[in-house]
């Protein structure tokens, strides 16, 4: 497997941590309540960071030759 296909799903597996959190949050606040709110919105936020740190690394990183 070649470094731009290896980012590639690097990217998509940011991209879907990064809509997991859209909907982690939105559930957590609107239908939620109590301590199990406050746990989804823990891993919400969680893969909100790391999502978004591996979008920031695959910019960052440069293209590939």
């Amino acid at each position: 497997m070649s470094v731009s296909m290896l980012k590639m799903w690097i990217s998509f597996a940011g991209m879907i941590l990064l809509m997991l959190a859209i909907g982690l949050i939105l559930l957590s606040r609107y239908k939620l309540k109590g301590w199990l709110a406050r746990i989804v919105s823990v891993l919400a936020y969680l893969s909100l960071i790391i999502g978004g740190l591996i979008i920031i690394y695959i910019v960052f990183s440069g293209p590939t030759g």
